[in-house]
């Protein structure tokens, strides 16, 4: 099958939801793309937790059967998180080619409390005070003072999640990369993997190291970005996604 007959599966991150990828959507113009919210985000269903990886690998799964048709997944941040454990399910077959964007891998015991102690902080009601440390680290300086109608709505829509859904989802996030790290050797689905240089928490450190763990993979890092690759650079992300997926 040619790559431009292959459809494109997008995988938000946590507390975003399918908006996050409309640019570099169009920057994929020439192949089919597909974004959805993942369960407890933006339209989709919020039911009642806790959640698992599981949760999310479920939804992806039945996103991708109903396309019946082998694809490229890209997932984003936790979105990475859900295309491993997707492709180490037993459907990897159905992969075609896999992109994993600023994710993470095998973080310290540190690193995992400082998060759980931010979705701790969420579940005690103090969601909002989070928002905008998250910004920080997610934009560059530079960027966020030359977009502030972008920067006002991605707070918007962190700001109108369920905070319980968020917390549940954020609580996958902090904790299944360490049962994948023992695992992602087996995923031998042609892999890139990619981060900004100055993310300060989907480190370039542990895309580098990520890539190497995987069987059939290799790692870019995106120069002057930090998380949120996809909204401050989009055509970058694109054209490194195209190049990549395309035979």
């Amino acid at each position: 099958m040619k790559s431009s007959e292959v459809p494109v599966v997008l995988i938000h991150g946590v507390g975003l939801d399918h908006s996050m990828w409309e640019s570099v959507m169009s920057g994929l113009a020439r192949r089919r793309t597909i974004a959805y919210d993942m369960i407890g985000h933006g339209g989709a269903a919020k039911p009642a937790g806790p959640y698992s990886l599981q949760t999310f690998v479920d939804q992806l799964s039945a996103v991708v059967d109903a396309l019946d048709i082998e694809v490229d997944l890209v997932g984003f941040s936790m979105g990475a998180l859900v295309a491993q454990g997707y492709a180490l399910s037993g459907a990897g077959e159905k992969v075609r080619r896999m992109v994993l964007l600023n994710g993470v891998h095998d973080r310290t015991d540190g690193e995992r409390r400082a998060i759980l102690e931010r979705v701790d902080e969420v579940r005690n009601g103090g969601f909002a005070a989070t928002v905008d440390p998250a910004l920080r680290r997610w934009f560059t300086p530079a960027f966020a003072a030359a977009n502030p109608d972008m920067i006002a709505s991605v707070r918007q829509r962190l700001l109108d999640n369920d905070p319980r859904c968020f917390a549940d989802a954020y609580e996958v996030f902090a904790t299944a990369d360490a049962g994948l790290k023992d695992r992602v050797g087996d995923i031998t689905t042609p892999t890139l993997v990619a981060t900004g240089s100055n993310d300060e928490r989907s480190t370039p450190a542990m895309a580098t190291a990520l890539a190497s763990a995987l069987a059939n993979a290799h790692s870019v890092i995106l120069p002057g970005l930090r998380h949120l690759t996809p909204l401050e650079a989009p055509d970058v992300v694109a054209a490194m996604i195209d190049e990549f997926a395309t035979d």
